[in-house]
């Protein structure tokens, strides 16, 4: 991997992220147009840290150091997640730490599948 791929990298995972994590929220029931949108909004601001450092990461220490950034980012984007949510979404047939974690796992474990 090369950090010039970084760009490319970034705005797929981002496109990716969002195309999946708002399948997963209509699943759920979320149905109000300002949810969708800041669920969108969410994860354009969180996203790009949690692609970005991992890879800073993978070049500069390697692959152990990666795996531990991606998996500590994942639980501080969904706490901060969850927060958001619970300030903004009129959604609240879930939890929205639950639907923070549902949307964040959703995402990541069909990313590693794609």
């Amino acid at each position: 991997m090369n950090i010039s791929d970084l760009p490319y990298i970034m705005l797929k995972c981002l496109v990716f992220t969002i195309i999946i994590e708002l399948i997963i929220a209509l699943i759920l029931g979320v149905r109000y147009k300002k949810d969708i949108i800041n669920i969108i909004l969410v994860n354009i601001v969180t996203n790009p840290v949690v692609v970005s450092l991992p890879v800073f990461m993978l070049v500069r220490y390697g692959y152990d150091m990666q795996i531990k950034t991606l998996y500590i980012l994942e639980v501080i984007t969904i706490l901060v997640e969850g927060f958001i949510y619970k300030k903004v979404l009129n959604y609240k047939k879930i939890n929205p730490f639950i639907l923070s974690l549902i949307l964040n796992l959703g995402s990541y474990l069909i990313g590693k599948m794609l």
